[in-house]
This record gives C-alpha cells, structure tokens and sequence, in this order.
C-alpha cells in the first residue's frame, strides 16, 4: 500500500505544481519537469519486473543501487584502514606511488601492523650487517642445454597481455624494463608491437591456445614460433600451464573485444569468440612436455625456455623431475605463480578456493628440485603479491632465484586499484581497449615511474639482505625468515618446513615424500597408486 501512496502523492504534486506553473512562471516549469520525471521513474518501477526492491520502494529504492555503486570508493578511501585492504593495503600502495614518483618512501612514528598477532613473520637482521654491493645481484637464467643465457633482475614485470593491458600501458612498461634492465614478460596474448615498442627484454609467453604461433586450427605451428622466437628482444621463452587466478581454466574473449588490431596478434578470426583452451594440445604427460620444451628450445636457437604454473598436487611436480630425470633433459626455469596471483579476471571460486599459495607452491617446488637433484640445473621465478624489497626477499629465502610483479607493476603506471580490469572502464587507462580511456596514460612519464619502483624496490631488497647479514640471495637461509605460531611460540622456516638434501628422492625419499614420489609417473600426470 505505502508504494501506491507514495506514487499517488507524487502525482498529486505534479498537479498541484502544474496549476502553480501556469500562473507563476518559468521556475516552477522546471519544478513540475523534474516532478513528472519521478513520477514516469515511479511508474516504471512499480510495473517492472526485474527489481524486486524498486516494486515495493519505488524511486527511493534507487539509493540502495546507487549506494553499492559507491561503496568500492567508501571502502578504500573512507573505511579501510593503512594495513588491512585488500588485495593490497594502503600503506603498500603508498610505497609503490612514492617511489615510481622518485620520492625515498619512508613512513614515520612506527608500525601499525600488529606484530604480537599470530601468523606475524618478520625476518632475522644480523648484529654484523654487511656493505651493500654496488650493483644489485644479477640471476643467470639457463642449464646445460642452453647456448643463449639471459641475466635476469630480482624483480621483473609479470605476465600481461596486450587486451589484458592497453597499448599504453604496455609501451611504458616496456620503456621501463629496458630503462632499468629487467625483464617484461608478454603474457600469452601475443608478441605484439605495444610489447617491442621500447626495447626492453622480453620472456616471450606461450600458452594453451599458442597465440602469435598457431595454426587455423589452433594447434602449435613451429615455423612461426622460430620466427618469433628469432627476435633479439625475445630473451626467454616461458610456456604457460596455469595460472594463480584461475589454475586448471582456460580463457575466452568475448567477440565484441575481439578487434581487428587483437586478432592480427593473436592469429584468430576478428570479432569471434577467441578461446584459450584450459589444457595443451602439443603434450599431454609429463614426459611429452619435457620433449617439447627441448623442442622449443632447439627452434628457438638455444634461448632459455621454461613453464610457469600454479602448483596444485605434488605428485605432479615429482612426475614432472622424474620425467626430467628419465630424459636427461630439463626446463631452464620453472616460474611459481601464487594462487594469490590476480591480473586475470576469474571467477570467484577459483581466486578463492583453487591452488596453492605462493609459498606452499614455492617451497614445494624448491624440494622437488634439489631432492631429485636438479636444483642447479633449473632456476626457479616467483610471482604472486610481490611488491616491495622484504617480499622479495622472503620468496628468495623460501627457494625462488627471482621474483615477478604483475599488480605492482601496474600501480607503478597508474592503476588504482578500481579492480575493474575485466570491464574495460579502468578510470586510468591501464587494463582497457577503449582508446578514450587508454590516452590518460602518458608513456614518457609512466616509463619513467616504473623504472624508479623497480630500481628503488630491488636496492631496497638488498639492502635488507645486507642487514640480515649475506651480500648475495645465495647465502639466504631459511633460519633467517621467522613466523609466529602462538602467544610465546615463534619458529624459523627452516623448523616448519621440511627441507630436502640434494639427490635425496633418487637415493632414500623421507617418510614424508616417499608416498608422492611412489606415486609419481613421466607417462601421466595423475597419481599412480602402488598396492
């Protein structure tokens, strides 16, 4: 009844204001136009369907859409507090804009943080710090197979596609990479012109639907990888098989963003629905991978070739070194990506209830690798939620060689964290096709900031290592990164992890492996279970 009365009443104004219209004036034209645009605005709410909240609470019910509209902005600007949002907190975000900006990035008066909370974990400085390096150490990417080795920085760009990105964004992180010297991974859209624009080095990103390197039907096509795989900023080359946001999925693109410019990248039909299977067709165990990646690597004329991947079962990975083992042969790198990871647009459950975090992942594949004896062959990458110099060093203490950003990164160019990557409305031109929203992005400034956060954020990484007492990641250990259990229990990684011996699996594997190594086949990525 109260949604009839209120509907009735608005009528009842527009009558009254309308005889009030003709004998005062212009003003009240104007009162009596906005009146009966409520009303048709009432009227419609009360006959349509859809909205159950604007049949009974017609025109005031427009305040609860409204509000959620705005209650992403609330949130990060009035609510949150510095150390609790969410993916990343303020007082992360503020580090990365100050120091792409060239400003040092300190904070004063203490931490926030509650450092007595359980699951706290800070790192061991020594009481003997030793000098910086000049130089930030360097990693040498590359195993016995390979004859073009690539030095890689601490800290990388992560893997983004252009249609992920826009061009802009892309251009300025590349200038950036080639300003600073570390790598920018393509993501597995293509080696497109926005990725070559500024000369930086690239780790070249192959994944399940082989873009920029398939044929009509959607299959890996080895003349056009050796093309591409030719190019002299194509340092390396990683082939994808999953990843954090959405491990076990493959992708789709929606035809309407399926431009001409896109589909000439990729190699698929314009405006048609662009597919990227969630498994490959070139291997299907993990002794055919194996072999691919030597293939790869041989049409690629000894470029460094590795795979990335969000760990899910550690039979899998221990398939995986016993195919290593079987063929004599390895990747030059394995790139760990968290589950934590988040560039992509994936549906809820997966970024919630899918993978292993970035450090279960890491370490898992860490001891897989030593305890088959393997470890100095494969250099290990490691993305997910690194932004500043202590996660950095953390990742290297629990097994990575070096690390990758993807979000961090895009801070470091503009992104605000609107989290509407997948809408294509990034109110800052980063993650959108829309040309209108894409010129906001200045390349020569934003090239220049993501050089000052990745130069300031790897000097900040060493510098912490010089107070934990090591000069170089090698002398890193996990004695040296602490978590706390409990109100007076505090134990290193080296207690809460089990940490395997070289050759350890081949020779005698630990009660606690013994099952998944058993279990583990090159000829099949499901477990094999022994009676």
């Amino acid at each position: 009844m109260l949604r009839f009365l209120s509907v009735g009443a608005l009528a009842a104004a527009v009558i009254v204001t309308g005889l009030a219209a003709v004998v005062g004036g212009w003003a009240w034209i104007l009162v009596l136009v906005l009146l009966a645009c409520l009303l048709l605005v009432g009227v419609y709410d009360l006959v349509q369907r859809r909205h159950s909240v604007l049949r009974n609470y017609p025109i005031l019910g427009h305040l609860r859409y409204l509000l959620e509209s705005l209650r992403p902005e609330l949130q990060q600007y009035f609510i949150e507090r510095n150390f609790d949002g969410r993916p990343y907190d303020r007082d992360v975000r503020t580090i990365i804009y100050e120091r792409a900006k060239g400003i040092h990035g300190e904070l004063s008066f203490g931490t926030e943080r509650d450092i007595e909370e359980v699951g706290y974990e800070y790192l061991v400085h020594s009481t003997a710090p030793v000098p910086e390096p000049d130089e930030p150490p360097r990693v040498m990417i590359g195993g016995p197979e390979c004859a073009q080795p690539y030095s890689m920085s601490l800290l990388n760009v992560s893997s983004m596609s252009f249609g992920a990105l826009s061009g802009n964004a892309l251009r300025a992180l590349n200038k950036g990479a080639a300003m600073g010297g570390f790598a920018h991974d393509t993501g597995e859209g293509g080696l497109t012109p926005y990725h070559l624009d500024g000369g930086g080095d690239l780790v070249w990103e192959v994944g399940s639907g082989y873009f920029g390197t398939r044929t009509k039907e959607g299959r890996f096509d080895p003349d056009q990888f050796a093309d591409q795989a030719a190019h002299h900023q194509v340092k390396a080359i990683s082939l994808k098989l999953s990843q954090g946001a959405k491990p076990g999925v493959g992708g789709v693109l929606p035809a309407a963003k399926v431009s001409d410019e896109i589909a000439r990248y990729r190699g698929v039909p314009a405006h048609e629905k662009c597919v990227s299977p969630a498994a490959h067709s070139a291997f299907h165990t993990p002794r055919e991978l194996i072999q691919f990646i030597s293939t790869m690597r041989e049409l690629s004329g000894g470029k460094p070739i590795g795979f990335k991947l969000c760990v899910g079962s550690r039979v899998e990975v221990l398939a995986l070194c016993k195919a290593m083992l079987d063929q004599g042969s390895a990747p030059d790198f394995i790139i760990v990506d968290g589950a934590e990871g988040g560039t992509a647009a994936a549906p809820l459950e997966y970024e919630d209830h899918v993978g292993l975090p970035l450090t279960s992942g890491l370490i898992t594949v860490h001891n897989a690798l030593v305890g088959s004896g393997l470890r100095d062959k494969v250099k290990i990458g490691a993305s997910g939620k690194v932004a500043l110099g202590n996660d950095i060093v953390k990742r290297l203490i629990q097994g990575a060689d070096y690390t990758n950003a993807a979000r961090a990164m895009m801070m470091a160019v503009g992104c605000i964290q609107a989290q509407r990557c997948h809408t294509n409305t990034c109110p800052v031109g980063v993650t959108t096709q829309d040309p209108r929203r894409a010129r906001a992005l200045d390349v020569e400034d934003k090239s220049v900031r993501a050089y000052r956060y990745q130069d300031a954020t790897v000097r900040q990484a060493v510098q912490i290592m010089a107070s934990l007492g090591v000069s170089d990641p090698s002398g890193l250990t996990p004695h040296m990164l602490h978590k706390k259990l409990g109100p007076t229990e505090i134990r290193s990684y080296a207690d809460l992890y089990e940490w395997l011996a070289p050759g350890e699996l081949v020779a005698d594997p630990p009660q606690e492996w013994a099952g998944d190594w058993a279990a583990a086949n090159p000829d099949t990525f499901r477990p094999v279970m022994r009676r």
